[in-house]
């Protein structure tokens, strides 16, 4: 007995969409990442890009819970001495790029390495309800009906 290796060409890649009205930001990014690397497949390789490719619609419209939103900080550096920076999650959220909270969650959920950047580039996020894709024929998952802590409660 062996175990399953996936060969590139029985890779089959899917297009799903997502709507992350509502959403807990947490929550949503760990489905993603999951479906971004394929572990919802039987035919799951760790070392092959196998997982689909996702479409959000409405990143900027995620929840934080409890008091995040004020006291979450995002910080970067500039790469010269004291270059330190750092942003709030609620200014990154009103501010021109708001899917970003979203994306760095899911890109902070991967396993680093080469294949990381692969699959972030199957991940497709849209500040508002409209996308380019619909010739991909997307399958919508609902993602609130999977839990429904899922979602904002209350």
């Amino acid at each position: 007995m062996t175990t399953y290796t996936a060969k590139a060409k029985d890779i089959v890649k899917n297009w799903v969409l997502i709507d992350a009205e509502g959403l807990v930001v947490g929550r949503a990014a760990a489905i993603i990442a999951n479906r971004l690397r394929g572990k919802h497949k039987p035919t799951f390789t760790p070392h092959m890009d196998c997982g689909d490719n996702i479409i959000v619609i409405n990143a900027e419209k995620v929840l934080l819970t409890g008091r995040k939103r004020q006291q979450k900080t995002y910080y970067w550096h500039t790469g010269f001495p004291g270059g330190i920076k750092e942003r709030k999650a609620d200014k990154v959220l009103e501010g021109k790029f708001p899917e970003r909270v979203l994306e760095q969650a899911v890109k902070r959920m991967l396993p680093g390495g080469p294949l990381k950047k692969k699959q972030m580039t199957h991940l497709l996020m849209y500040k508002g309800a409209e996308h380019p894709h619909q010739a991909q024929n997307p399958v919508k998952l609902d993602v609130k009906a999977m839990n429904p802590k899922n979602a904002a409660r209350g």
